[in-house]
C-alpha cells in the first residue's frame, strides 16, 4: 500500500498535540475498545490464525487471545496507579523541598510484529502505548497475510487515524517506516533484524525495544519428575510447531535419566498426537515453504551426522508446510568434537558441532544431549550468548539456587516451560543478543513513557550557604549532609 509516511506521523503527531492521550479516562476508554473489538472478532482471528499457521483454535485463543485480553484486563485495573505522580525521598540537603516521579507518554510509536504470534505480538505492546497515553503505528508481519489483513482492518476500522494505525506492506514498508523519526520502536522478531532496526533508530536517537530470541536451554536433573518433565518440555517446545521465541531450543540432561527423558518425550508425543501429528487437528503448520525447507536442510544435516541420532519424527512434508515433532539424540556434552572435528572436552561449546545448534532452531527439532555434572551444563551456557529464558527441572533448592545465580537469561522457569509468558505481572524480555528493554504489564507501561523527575521547593527558607561568595566552613556543612 502507497502511503505518504511524512504525512502519517505528523497526523499522529497533530492528534498527540491536542492532548487527548494524556487524558486517562481517554486512555481507558480506547483500551475497552480495543477488549471489545477483540472479543466480538474472536472467530475471525482463530480462523486467519488457522489459514497462516494451521493453529489450532485452543492454541490460537491461549497463545493470542487470551493473553492479549489479559493484558488489557491487567492495565485496566492499574492505569490510575500507574499515571499517578508517586513521592520519593530526597536528600536533606534539599531542605524544604519534595521529590516525585511523573510518567508521561513520549508521543508517537512504532510496533513492528512478527509472524509466530502475529496478532498478540502486534497488539499486546499496543496495549502499553495506549495506557501510556501515546499515538501508534502498527506493522504487522506480511508472512502472515490473513492475520496482518485482519488486524489491519479491525484497527483502522474502529480506532481513529491519528491514535492508531496499521500498515500492511513488506520488507520495503518496514524499512520506510524505520526512516522515520519515531519517539519510541518497537520491536519482536530475530536478533539480526534486531540490530538493523537498532541502527536505523540509532539516527534519530530513538529509544528501542527489541524482543529477540536466541537458543533457550532446558537443563533436567535426575531428580526430577520425569513424566511431567517430558510433558512441560513436549508442550512448550511443539506448541505452535515449535515456532515459539521462548520455546526450549535444546535440552541439557544429567546423563543417567538421558535414554529415560527420551523414552518418555517420545511416548508424550504419542498421547499428544494419538493419530499422526500430520492427521491431527492440534497441530500447527510452518510459516512457510522457505522456512519449511530450511527446516528440513537441519534434518539432512543430522542424519549425515554420525554423532547423532533422529529418534522419533523427521518426517517433513513442503507441500503441507508440515514437519513432525522430532527428538535428536545429540548424544554426551564431553563425547562430542569440536568444529575442526578435534575432541575438546574442556570446551563446552564445542559440542554444539551440529547444524541444529548453530542458531536458534525456531522449529519442532529438539536435540538433547547428556551431561555428566550441573558444573558441565552451567559451563556450556555461560559460554553462549544469553539465552531469552532458561528452563530448569529440578526440586533440589539448592541447585535451583546454582542455576538462578550462576546463569544469566530473560527469564527462567523451574520446573516448567514458557508459562511465564502469560503473568503480566512479570517482566518479558531478553539480555544481551536475546533483547533490550521489557514488557507485559508495568513494565509495558514503562517502555514507552518518560518518567520525569519533578522537585518542588518553597520560597519561605533559602539557605543562603549554596550562593557565593561561599564560606570556608559551608564544606563541612555540605558534608555533614551526605
Amino acid at each position: 500500500m502507497d502511503c505518504d509516511y511524512v504525512a502519517m506521523l505528523e497526523q499522529q503527531r497533530q492528534f498527540f498535540q491536542t492532548g487527548t492521550t494524556r487524558n486517562v479516562a481517554d486512555r481507558i476508554e480506547q483500551l475497552r475498545l480495543l477488549r471489545r473489538v477483540i472479543e466480538e472478532n474472536q472467530t475471525a482471528i482463530a480462523a486467519a490464525l488457522k489459514a497462516d499457521l494451521h493453529k489450532p483454535e485452543p492454541e490460537a485463543y491461549l497463545g493470542e487471545i487470551l493473553s492479549t485480553l489479559k493484558e488489557i484486563k491487567y492495565a485496566l485495573k492499574h492505569i490510575r496507579t500507574w499515571v499517578t505522580p508517586h513521592r520519593v525521598a530526597v536528600s536533606p540537603l534539599l531542605f524544604p523541598s519534595r521529590g516525585f516521579v511523573q510518567a508521561e507518554p513520549v508521543g508517537v510509536v512504532l510496533i513492528i510484529a512478527p509472524w509466530n504470534y502475529p496478532f498478540s505480538l502486534v497488539l499486546s505492546p499496543l496495549v502499553g502505548a495506549i495506557a501510556a497515553g501515546n499515538c501508534a503505528i502498527l506493522k504487522p508481519s506480511e508472512y502472515a497475510p490473513h492475520t496482518s489483513k485482519l488486524v489491519a482492518e479491525l484497527i483502522n476500522k474502529n480506532f481513529e487515524p491519528g491514535l492508531v494505525r496499521a500498515i500492511e506492506g513488506g520488507k520495503e514498508t518496514s524499512q520506510a517506516l524505520l526512516q522515520q523519526k519515531f519517539d519510541h520502536i518497537f520491536f519482536t522478531g530475530s536478533t539480526r533484524v534486531g540490530k538493523i532496526v537498532m541502527a536505523a533508530a540509532a539516527k534519530h536517537l530513538t529509544p528501542v525495544t527489541l524482543e529477540l530470541g536466541g537458543k533457550s536451554p532446558t537443563i533436567v536433573e535426575a531428580d526430577c519428575d520425569l513424566p511431567v518433565t517430558a510433558k512441560r518440555i513436549a508442550s512448550g517446545k511443539f506448541f505452535n510447531a515449535g515456532q515459539t521465541c521462548i520455546a526450549p531450543d535444546y535440552v541439557l540432561v544429567n546423563q543417567k535419566i538421558k535414554d529415560r527423558l527420551i523414552q518418555e518425550l517420545t511416548q508424550v508425543v504419542k498421547e499428544f498426537y494419538p493419530a499422526t501429528p500430520q492427521e491431527s487437528k492440534d497441530y500447527a503448520r510452518i510459516v512457510s515453504n522457505d522456512h519449511c525447507q530450511h527446516l528440513h536442510g537441519l534434518l539432512e544435516h543430522t542424519r549425515a551426522n554420525s554423532k547423532a541420532q533422529i529418534v522419533t519424527g523427521g518426517e517433513v512434508d513442503i507441500q503441507q508446510r508440515f514437519v513432525a515433532p522430532t527428538i535428536v539424540d545429540g548424544g554426551s556434552l564431553s563425547a562430542r568434537t569440536t568444529m575442526g572435528g578435534e575432541s575438546d572436552r574442556n570446551s563446552p561449546a564445542s559440542s554444539f558441532d551440529l547444524a541444529l545448534m548453530q542458531a536458534e532452531i525456531f522449529g519442532p527439532i529438539l536435540p538433547i544431549f547428556s551431561y555428566e555434572d550441573l558444573d558441565q551444563a552451567i559451563d556450556l551456557i555461560n559460554s553462549l550468548h544469553k539465552p531469552l529464558a532458561l528452563y530448569f527441572f529440578s526440586s533440589d533448592r539448592q541447585k535451583q539456587k546454582r542455576i538462578l545465580q550462576e546463569t544469566s537469561s530473560g527469564a527462567v522457569c523451574l520446573n516448567d516451560t514458557v508459562s511465564h509468558y502469560l503473568a503480566p505481572q512479570l517482566p518479558f524480555g531478553g539480555v544481551g543478543n536475546s533483547g533490550l528493554g521489557k514488557s507485559h504489564g508495568k513494565y509495558s507501561f514503562d517502555a514507552f513513557s518518560h518518567h520525569k523527575a519533578i522537585l518542588a521547593k518553597p520560597t519561605w527558607f533559602d539557605a543562603f550557604i549554596r550562593y557565593p561568595p561561599y564560606k570556608q566552613w559551608s564544606i563541612n556543612v555540605f558534608k555533614w549532609f551526605l
